[in-house]
């Protein structure tokens, strides 16, 4: 099989109805497979009624997105994979315009399509936009979206780029690539897994890019709303997680001491918009890190032995908050 079209399910019948059905007209010959991540709702009686030609993979609880997936994927035989999330409208030929991309791109070790709302769907969304970048400090950004300002979508980002990171809402990455490198980290389990994914591939001298010429359009938010204090905990604790694992540790110590001054402006900026609910998880995500950043001790060893590039394409200088 080339590819295996992967989308992790959780309590997301709703959009299984609304976008399972392109999915399986417009992905060719791939391989389309439902992992189902304990869901409550009555997804799997859907789609064992509805999609019997697709294959339904059960996990018996949520593992949440980076462990679910690894799970997912570990059994199937393919030379490609693409994670797609269960709100993601694809569109004719997606699927076959990064197939042939990555057929002709050796390489490359890993894509993504440009990435537009589909509640707004003259801008870019949020996740992934037309490809993830970051700066040294470790804020990522998009190509069509920085922070929380997303761009319309005229054309401007409409050739096939190196980018730092692809996103994990539509991630076509080479099999061999992704587990060479571990897979994902199951340890995160959401938000950011895919960028500390991308970091060691990239750190490895590999390819990323994103490829305009396929276009898909995301809801977002369909896991964890964007304005859940849950979400500000795995972003600020999963991102320092992916700096102490992928940079040197004089670089680090250096990211962190700038880090506490502009995290703790950046709670005070959610305290002068009242969302304090999300201010107080900032502190709570650091106190988490410095609880367990040792279990990732030999993960960093590993990252840095094999690293051949420290300071990849895509990352960019200096504090990007100053330059934007």
């Amino acid at each position: 099989m080339k590819t295996a079209v992967v989308i992790l399910n959780f309590n997301g019948k709703n959009y299984l109805e609304k976008f399972l059905p392109d999915v399986a007209r417009f992905s060719g010959d791939a391989q389309i497979v439902v992992a189902d991540n304990g869901s409550t709702d009555n997804s799997v009686q859907f789609l064992q009624e509805n999609f019997p030609q697709i294959q339904l993979v059960l996990l018996e609880k949520n593992f949440g997105f980076a462990e679910g997936y690894n799970r997912a994927l570990k059994n199937l035989e393919a030379k490609y994979y693409v994670l797609l999330n269960s709100d993601v409208q694809v569109t004719e030929n997606w699927l076959e315009t990064l197939e042939n991309f990555m057929e002709s791109s050796p390489k490359i070790c890993a894509c993504q399509p440009k990435i537009r709302s589909y509640l707004q769907p003259e801008k870019f969304e949020y996740a992934g936009a037309c490809g993830g970048m970051i700066d040294e400090y470790g804020y990522p950004f998009c190509r069509g979206r920085v922070f929380g300002k997303v761009e319309t979508d005229n054309g401007q980002y409409d050739d096939i780029a190196e980018i730092f990171w692809a996103t994990g809402a539509c991630l076509f990455i080479r099999s061999a690539d992704f587990w060479e490198v571990g897979g994902l980290d199951g340890r995160f389990f959401a938000h950011q897994e895919e960028i500390d994914l991308c970091w060691r591939l990239k750190a490895r001298g590999k390819s990323i890019v994103c490829v305009p010429q396929s276009v898909v359009f995301h809801v977002g938010g369909g896991a964890l709303n964007y304005e859940s204090p849950r979400k500000t905990f795995l972003n600020f604790r999963n991102n320092y997680l992916l700096l102490y694992k992928n940079l040197p540790t004089k670089k680090l110590i250096k990211v962190l001491i700038v880090r506490f001054f502009l995290d703790y402006a950046a709670m005070l900026q959610m305290i002068l918009q009242r969302k304090f609910k999300n201010a107080l998880e900032i502190p709570k995500a650091r106190i988490n890190f410095y609880k367990i950043f040792r279990n990732f001790k030999p993960d960093k060893a590993k990252n840095l032995y094999f690293t051949v590039d420290f300071f990849p394409k895509g990352m960019k200088k200096g504090l990007f908050l100053i330059k934007s």
